[in-house]
């Protein structure tokens, strides 16, 4: 009995003397171990940050948010996605280079009602769009909405100018062709600011802009029908053109005018006749096939006078619900609505074709941004221009709201 207790001492013992020094062994390991694997940790979160996570958060917002378009502007004190150095920036929407004083302009964000807007992520948008083609159609709005686009994009990475293997010299200052090699992902910017075809008179005799422009109702205008076949995603814009005197043609045949016999009433025939050809004819073309997305109205804020006459925008902070309206821009509750039931129309026959449509309701938003357009820093200060811009938007600006709005509804329709 003795011997049996005397052996198991002696083994508790031995088992005792590994523990022992197995211990400070095991302590040693996980010391040198440890800041290497926070190392790999913290560097994974960052790599999934990019992506993941904003993807985990748009699914998030998706589920709580009912309308994205109906929100306010709060202040946003962070740096903005790019600076005026941007070589996308167009010269005229350029407002920091050419001296404007002011910079509380940069410093807010669109927020809905019921979610958070998502940030937005270069990697994500060329991930969505790699191997894809997307048209801007439109005018010089959806041109500002494109290169908002550009310099979004650029600390990710930088297109090509492929214009010229497509257009003449002449055509140059109304189209673009962006190609990113690395992506596959070509970007353009289709002139045509009344959808429809056209007399082209604005080029003609750029200088009268109250001699009337023919526009012909039902017939598409050729230079997008000819080059959208292929496309993956393509987005109307346009209206700052349709305040202007017209002659409107059906079937060839004079069916209205406006401006015309001394009136200066706007005829909103002209408008939701074009929006509808427009609509109807992409939707009817047999070699579309990609994503049909409406930018709604974007509107102008001029004060003190129309455009031609010493209108300006002085304002340095954005409308709240409440004073929205203290500037308004003359028919657009009509035109917006003209666009809404257009589009609806449109979504709603979409079901026989397969058609597919999206919508970047922004007029309400950037009814609120008086402050966010060039004014007079759209230009050198030493050169003689006398019109001021409340038309298109700085950049930096609202304008770059347009493109995570974009971003959010292509992320939540998986396209």
């Amino acid at each position: 009995m003795e011997s049996c207790e005397v052996s198991e001492i002696l083994k508790s013992a031995k088992n005792i003397s590994k523990t022992v020094f197995l211990f400070p062994l095991t302590a040693f390991i996980l010391v040198l171990l440890l800041p290497l694997l926070v190392y790999f940790n913290q560097s994974s979160s960052k790599i999934l940050f990019t992506t993941t996570d904003v993807e985990n958060q748009t699914t998030t917002t998706t589920s709580s948010c009912n309308n994205l378009f109906s929100g306010k502007w709060v202040p946003y004190l962070e740096q903005r996605y790019y600076n005026e150095t941007c070589p996308f920036i167009a010269e005229k929407q350029n407002c920091l280079i050419h001296g404007r004083p002011d910079s509380d302009f940069l410093k807010w964000r669109w927020k809905p009602d019921d979610c958070e807007l998502p940030m937005f992520d270069a990697k994500v948008f060329l991930k969505i769009v790699k191997g894809k083609s997307m048209a801007f159609v439109g005018d010089s709005i959806g041109r500002n909405q494109m290169q908002s686009l550009l310099c979004l994009l650029s600390p990710v990475a930088r297109p090509e100018d492929i214009t010229t293997k497509y257009v003449s010299n002449d055509d140059l200052t109304y189209f673009k062709w962006w190609f990113y090699a690395d992506y596959n992902f070509t970007i353009t910017m289709l002139w045509s600011p009344f959808l429809v075809k056209s007399s082209k008179s604005y080029i003609y005799n750029s200088s009268n802009f109250y001699k009337p422009e023919s526009l012909y109702l039902d017939e598409p205008d050729t230079a997008w029908t000819s080059r959208i076949e292929n496309y993956d995603y393509v987005i109307f814009s346009g209206g700052q053109w349709f305040f202007r005197p017209f002659t409107f043609y059906e079937n060839n045949q004079v069916v209205g005018c406006q401006k015309c016999n001394n009136s200066i009433e706007l005829n909103y025939y002209g408008y939701k006749k074009a929006y509808r050809t427009a609509l109807k004819t992409i939707m009817n073309h047999k070699q579309f096939k990609g994503l049909i997305i409406l930018a709604t109205h974007s509107p102008n804020h001029f004060e003190n006078g129309e455009w031609n006459k010493g209108g300006g925008c002085n304002r340095t902070r954005p409308f709240s619900n409440e004073q929205k309206w203290e500037v308004h821009p003359y028919g657009l509750e009509i035109l917006h609505q003209i666009q809404m039931d257009e589009f609806n129309a449109a979504k709603k026959d979409a079901g026989e074709n397969g058609s597919r449509f999206g919508l970047i309701d922004i007029t309400d938003a950037m009814l609120m941004r008086p402050d966010g357009h060039p004014n007079k820093y759209g230009h050198a200060s030493d050169k003689n221009v006398s019109v001021n811009d409340c038309v298109h938007w700085c950049m930096p600006g609202p304008v770059d709201t347009i493109n995570e709005i974009f971003l959010y509804m292509i992320m939540r329709m998986k396209l």
